[in-house]
């Protein structure tokens, strides 16, 4: 009686290896770090970590070490003032085509970490990092589409073949469009309301007027609203892997505003350059009619600018937008079949389709131009290369636009709702405009109207707070266990610290995200996860109470005891999951590690300390039991 088969004791000592693996990485904290990343125009590569690496010897600078992955160059330091002073030498060694952010890596030793080790993630509250809070500019949304309605509106108009003097955007909002007569106004407006049902028509006041008023109408608005803002926060999510962020919080906050939390990251200027990049691609027809070589004397033809190729050749090519990334739903990376070069597939949505293989229809064996646009914010530099500051000592950022043509093929054939984008130089360029084109345009500018820094030393402070308190909890449930049921208490109170283990490696295996909150639940876990136990023993003594023999007892008290504990811990477990289904922020992390709490306790307090019980007293003639 009281014996486990050996299969059991084998599958107890597994889980508790295993745990130990994954929990022991969380032992080693971190190293601050520089994480290196290039633009699409520049690759990061072992010329580049060799560059990095001479630049930090020449500085006397101390590293701990230098790797390369696919998220680029990593540089470890011994602490933050040499990371702070590195960080400055390589971007200006580096130049604007790289981003140099901080960060704060893990110092798991390679054999955890080959073994798949890793240590837990720390929210904002307990690692640190930066905070904001960013307003969309939504009468920019309004522009915009109002903007693309007036575009369409000109079509429209002349393909029915309806006179009109002049489509445009009023001061005050909306659309005007003049017509010559009434009976043009009423066939206008019967095709307005044919195609551009969103638009809601009125006419101008005025007994000369011939004018309609176009209004996009309250449901097209929040649809455009609720639309940019979903794509804003898909554009910000991507951003935020240039800067290795584990478990960034991108989440919408009322109608028009986005908060954006990113642990770990001490670079708040770096932070801001990042998720305020814009990037787009717009198509053009190139001006064949006018030399690009007058051009450049000077003599630029009116509807055309001069762009430039990435190798700085010049091209000139007409004003008017074809249509833009806007209406791009779909890029992917790939090789074309003919030349194995690389490509991107584009996939264009109906109205895209329909301008693309209308225009590419009437401009047979001309050339079209692939123009890639990027927007971002950089520190200004002055004459030698230092950072310009601001009366209040901060640096002074610009904006800067970067305009490419990719390519200008000739169209040899009507074009659809799919093509190609060929002319590029790598693989890596075709992922990096892929990952661009399909979420990296802003839809809407954003305004950062808060911004907090949480310095990791409070978040250490959190984390040591965080720790005592499960420490104190810990060793008084310990020694009330030990005083009141002696040597079955220390099974207990070795259930409990594996219990402890076994979450923290849960955590670990799972990357899940830790908070203050979710301390709360482990402080929780520990005064719940005894409760078993306490039921177990209680019936023990029962059991020895009415006469019945020790080893009996032992049998009947688990037996029994079991069914009570179960009930307990799977309605707790249904009350973690609601709250993890319905609640947000800080109550998640409270759910998460309360239902892996509940599930790592049921295994030690039921299993570990029966079988420790069984090795102790099974199968031996007792006349007590020390409980």
């Amino acid at each position: 009686m009281n014996k486990y088969p050996l299969w059991k004791y084998l599958l107890i000592l597994a889980v508790v290896l295993i745990g130990a693996v994954y929990a022991v990485p969380n032992l080693f904290g971190e190293d601050p770090a520089l994480q290196i990343s290039a633009s699409r125009s520049v690759d990061v590569d072992t010329a580049t970590v060799d560059r990095v690496k001479g630049l930090l010897d020449r500085k006397k600078l101390p590293f701990r070490s230098v790797s390369l992955d696919d998220q680029g160059i990593k540089v470890r330091f011994n602490d933050t003032e040499t990371q702070l002073r590195a960080r400055d030498l390589v971007q200006r060694e580096l130049g604007d085509n790289y981003t140099v952010a901080l960060n704060l890596l893990p110092a798991t030793p390679p054999l955890f970490s080959a073994l798949g080790g890793k240590p837990m993630y720390l929210g904002l509250d307990l690692r640190g990092g930066v905070h904001f809070l960013m307003q969309m500019d939504m009468e920019a949304v309004v522009a915009k589409a109002e903007e693309s309605y007036a575009s369409d509106l000109r079509t429209f108009l002349r393909e029915d073949k309806i006179r009109y003097l002049t489509v445009g955007r009023r001061a005050g909002g909306g659309l005007r469009v003049r017509f010559r007569t009434e009976e043009d106004r009423n066939k206008g407006r019967d095709v307005i309301h044919e195609k551009l049902r969103e638009l809601t028509l009125v006419d101008a006041q005025g007994d000369r007027s011939f004018d309609l008023i176009a209004n996009l109408s309250e449901e097209a608005l929040r649809e455009k609203n609720r639309l940019a803002l979903e794509q804003n926060m898909t554009s910000l999510r991507n951003r935020v892997n240039e800067l290795g962020v584990a478990e960034p919080i991108i989440q919408q906050q009322g109608a028009e505003r986005i908060v954006v939390q990113l642990p770990g990251v001490q670079d708040t200027a770096k932070a801001k350059e990042i998720l305020g990049r814009t990037a787009t691609l717009e198509i053009k027809l190139v001006d064949e009619e006018h030399d690009v070589q007058g051009a450049l004397a000077g003599r630029v033809p009116p509807g055309s600018r001069i762009y430039k190729y990435r190798d700085g050749r010049p091209i000139l090519i007409k004003n008017r937008l074809i249509y833009s990334g806007d209406n791009i739903v779909d890029a992917a990376p790939g090789f074309d079949s003919r030349s194995s070069s690389p490509i991107v597939s584009i996939t264009l949505d109906s109205r895209g389709a329909a301008i693309n293989q209308r225009v590419t229809g009437e401009n047979l064996n001309k050339r079209m131009a692939v123009i890639y646009i990027e927007v971002r914010s950089r520190e200004k530099l002055d004459a030698n290369g230092h950072p310009v500051l601001d009366e209040n000592g901060e640096p002074v950022r610009v904006k800067e636009r970067i305009e490419e043509v990719i390519t200008a093929p000739v169209i040899r054939a009507q074009l659809g709702k799919r093509y190609q984008i060929e002319g590029l130089d790598s693989m890596e360029e075709a992922n990096d405009i892929s990952l661009l084109l399909r979420a990296g345009a802003l839809a809407a500018p954003i305004t950062i109207i808060e911004e907090r820094t949480i310095g990791p030393s409070l978040g250490a402070d959190n984390i040591q707070k965080g720790f005592q308190s499960i420490l104190i909890g810990f060793a008084a449930v310990i020694i009330f266990m030990l005083a009141y049921y002696r040597v079955f208490g220390i099974f207990a109170d070795t259930a409990l610290l594996l219990n402890l283990v076994l979450i923290v490696a849960a955590l670990s295996l799972f990357q899940a995200t830790l908070t203050l909150p979710g301390v709360a639940g482990i402080l929780l876990t520990v005064g719940m996860a005894v409760d078993a136990n306490v039921l177990i023993y209680e019936r023990i003594r029962e059991e020895m109470r009415i006469g019945n023999t020790p080893q009996a007892a032992i049998h009947a008290g688990y037996e029994k005891a079991f069914g009570t504990i179960a009930d307990a811990n799977i309605t707790t477990l249904i009350a973690a999951v609601m709250l993890f289904n319905f609640g947000t922020g800080p109550i998640k992390g409270f759910a998460i590690t309360l239902s892996i709490g509940i599930l790592t306790s049921m295994f030690t307090a039921i299993l570990v300390t029966r079988a420790a019980v069984n090795l102790t007293f099974g199968g031996r003639r007792l006349k007590t039991l020390p409980i």
